[in-house]
């Protein structure tokens, strides 16, 4: 993990992709726009929840459990997203 700054910019880019992949989404499809609204929503909680954590490090004194602690948000922030397009996929279907 680079930086803290860095983890926020990730967390800024990969919500903000999906946010568009849902509204290019609901251009296209406007019938399902319910659907796609309740995944921007996700989305915008899992920003907020995720800069809050990186903002709140637990055992600051203490460099592995930083460590391990922001590879945790990073995990997550991946698997959440990666979820979160596969969401808009099966809309899709």
């Amino acid at each position: 993990m680079a930086s803290v700054r860095r983890l926020k910019k990730d967390i800024d880019y990969l919500v903000s992709e999906v946010i568009a992949d849902c509204y290019n989404y609901t251009y296209f499809h406007p019938a399902k726009q319910n659907e796609v609204i309740d995944i921007i929503n996700e989305a915008i909680e899992l920003r907020n929840e995720l800069y809050t954590r990186a903002n709140n490090p637990d055992g600051k004194d203490n460099k592995k459990i930083v460590k391990a602690y922001y590879k945790a948000i990073w995990t997550e922030l991946f698997e959440k997203v990666d979820g979160m397009f596969r969401k808009v996929s099966e809309i899709g279907k």
